[in-house]
């Protein structure tokens, strides 16, 4: 009897030991692996092997929670079928060389926190719908080649701190809402092909720490409610086709540290802050 008690408990300490994902969640991974060529990435996986001792998973209660397979040599597309990896908080196939377009699944993904496809060779749209992913904390798509406009729906990414978006083949303007994003700290869109003035709402963006807009075809006034983003450490306009001489700007924003206009600006009065305060004199 006593033998058999010792039998039962090393039994479920394996089960525990060797719990494994949903049979959907591994299909989705096999995918991911097929999809991608995985038998020729630097770090592959065995998939007779259970899936807790997979490179680059991270798992817990049964459910995998991040994938992080940057530098490993993936090629191919992502699947639909991705979305079946639904408790997901954090994607990071970063330094790839991964193409075609996002799988359309993917806003389906609601428990994301972290996107990071920077650096591969993805084309395309961005997700029309991409703000259905309303716990992202970091959007990171940058050099990569995607096209069309920045999707407004991205201004409900209310918890977004991180949005880099820069070197790729954007058009359009600078959506105006992006002054929804309250928690954003970084804003990044340089090497675009972006274009028009910069919206007033920008100035809404009170926590932001980092604007890059350089390498653009962006013109006219900076608005002055530019002004008001006195937490900016990191400001990059140059490249582009704004009015006016800017020297100005720097010292209305008392923590900034990285500070990059085009040489014609870099002399002279900001015409375009504090108007009115001249007007009053």
């Amino acid at each position: 009897m006593k033998t058999l008690k010792i039998t039962l408990v090393f039994c479920l300490i394996s089960i525990y030991a060797f719990a494994e994902v949903s049979k959907d969640q591994k299909a989705a991974l096999v995918d991911l692996y097929n999809s991608t060529n995985g038998d020729s990435w630097s770090h592959s996986w065995d998939l007779d092997q259970p899936v807790s001792k997979w490179y680059g998973l991270t798992i817990e209660n049964d459910k995998v929670v991040a994938i992080n397979l940057s530098f490993n040599g993936l090629q191919g597309t992502l699947p639909e079928s991705i979305s079946k990896l639904s408790d997901l908080k954090i994607l990071n196939l970063s330094f790839n060389k991964l193409s075609g377009e996002l799988p359309s699944s993917l806003v389906r993904m609601i428990n994301l926190e972290e996107l990071k496809l920077f650096s591969n060779i993805f084309s395309g749209r961005i997700p029309a719908d991409i703000g259905q992913l309303t716990n992202l904390k970091s959007l990171e798509l940058f050099n990569n080649d995607f096209t069309g406009e920045i999707p407004e729906s991205i201004a409900r990414l209310t918890h977004l701190e991180t949005l880099i978006l820069s070197s790729n083949q954007l058009r359009g303007t600078l959506p105006s809402n992006l002054s929804g994003l309250k928690s954003l700290k970084v804003l990044s869109v340089f090497d675009n092909q972006l274009l028009g003035n910069i919206p007033s709402s920008i100035g809404g963006l009170a926590n932001l720490e980092e604007l890059v807009l350089s390498n653009n075809a962006f013109y006219g006034d900076i608005p002055n409610e530019l002004a008001q983003l006195t937490n900016l450490k990191t400001l990059l306009l140059g490249q582009n086709q704004f009015k006016g001489n800017f020297a100005a700007l720097k010292d209305k924003l008392p923590n900034i540290v990285d500070f990059d206009l085009d040489e014609v600006n870099r002399n002279g009065a900001l015409a375009t802050l504090d108007v009115e305060e001249d007007e009053e004199n």
